[in-house]
């Protein structure tokens, strides 16, 4: 009895492509990650250095990559076999004598804190051309303030003299 069985798809990933892929600590990897935004799905890139590879080969596989973006470490964990990611590149491979690189977030740590020493705080910035138009604008309301208060001290300081000293009295004299 012959039992035809159907070759089906469980995965749109191409899983022998990506166990020969050998990722291993030490890597510097950019991955091609797929995200869904509004109904759209865009290719965001991600590059770093990969501190560990968890679970060998098999289903649940997963490597920790590090970067840092804008000054700030970042890790992300990312499946192996994911369908989310649509590409993974092995951009250089270093000679690492440790599984897990887990010590680089504190030697990155050190090195940004020795950086830190060594900067000054400078408050130096340019303004916005918002910004000059706002105190362009206070300054012209400033001076018009000024230019009133004077006109009405020099008024208030005129109707004062004709207060005090009404002039020469004539008297009749009978």
């Amino acid at each position: 009895m012959a039992i035809a069985v159907d070759l089906k798809t469980v995965s749109p990933v191409n899983v022998e492509e990506r166990k020969t892929l050998d990722i291993r600590a030490g890597d510097i990897v950019r991955i091609h990650q797929k995200i869904q935004e509004k109904g759209k799905t865009r290719i965001q890139i991600f590059e770093g250095l990969v501190l560990a590879r968890k679970h060998g080969a098999e289903a649940g596989a997963t490597f920790t990559v590090r970067a840092v973006l804008s000054g700030i470490g970042v890790e992300k964990i990312f499946p192996l076999y994911s369908p989310l990611i649509d590409k993974i590149e092995i951009m250089r491979r270093s000679k690492v004598r440790r599984a897990k690189l887990y010590y680089i977030r504190e030697k990155a740590a050190r090195e940004i804190r020795r950086q830190l020493r060594n900067m000054t705080n400078v408050a130096l910035s340019t303004k916005s051309e918002r910004e000059a138009a706002d105190e362009a604008a206070k300054a012209v309301a400033d001076e018009e303030a000024k230019v009133a208060a004077a006109t009405i001290e020099a008024s208030a300081a005129e109707q004062a003299k004709t207060e005090i000293a009404p002039g020469p009295s004539k008297q009749k004299e009978s």
